[in-house]
């Protein structure tokens, strides 16, 4: 083993409910645009089109509970979405074989420094700026598909100060988690420790410092976090 010029960046780990195990993260996936409410929100055609991901990076995850309102912004969106940790990956994998790389689920949030993000797509852009910075995904303990199940409809709510401000179900995902995984796979070599972001319901809105945030999916841990 060749000796390291530095020191190796820190390894961000998701921690996994009822074990003290932890989920080391490799890549974070995350799709566009996959609710028909909120691609009509944001502007976009509700018909079922060719997915499109965008990433953030492995240590933009956070398990903290505390979300820091980030710089070069004045206008920080919530995006509350279902995450699917895999646990095995490959290349075009099918989507019938496709549940079989699931470890588990947790509740998360997207976090976006919207004023930039459409700066951006204005000027044709990456999102990048946008989408991300440190710690602009927020996310809580990841329960196991034994635990669970394979989850694939259910409630999934944000409130913010006690106030629902998105609510949905996942069964309204134009893209389903095992046709995520199975397009992905085709431009990506996936692997087990990749996180996927499912895509949020319609309702995104701002945040400032002192709110608090209630993310919520069917059978997971609430995701509880404080503005700061």
């Amino acid at each position: 083993m060749k000796n390291l010029a530095i020191l190796a960046p820190r390894l961000t780990t998701i921690p996994i409910v009822g074990t003290s195990d932890s989920f080391p993260v490799r890549r974070i996936y995350c799709i566009g645009r996959n609710y028909a409410d909120h691609t009509i929100e944001m502007g976009g055609n509700p018909d079922r089109e060719s997915p499109f991901f965008f990433q953030k990076n492995s240590n933009n995850a956070d398990s903290s509970g505390e979300f820091p309102y980030p710089t070069e912004t004045n206008d920080v969106h919530h995006e509350v979405e279902l995450t699917i940790a895999l646990k095995s990956g490959g290349k075009n994998i099918t989507e019938e074989n496709a549940n079989s790389h699931i470890f588990g689920y947790a509740v998360s949030l997207d976090m976006t420094r919207r004023d930039l993000q459409s700066e951006m797509k204005a000027l044709r852009r990456p999102w990048e700026i946008g989408k991300s910075f440190e710690r602009s995904a927020p996310i809580g303990e990841i329960s196991r598909v034994e635990e669970v199940g394979y989850i694939d409809s259910g409630l999934i709510e944000l409130k913010v100060n006690g106030n629902v401000k998105q609510t949905g179900d996942l069964n309204q995902m134009i893209w389903k988690v095992p046709e995520i995984i199975a397009y992905l796979s085709r431009f990506y070599d996936i692997e087990g420790g990749d996180l996927i972001m499912s895509g949020t319901p319609a309702g995104v809105g701002p945040v400032v410092k002192g709110d608090q945030l209630v993310a919520s999916v069917k059978e997971l841990p609430d995701l509880k976090i404080l503005v700061i």
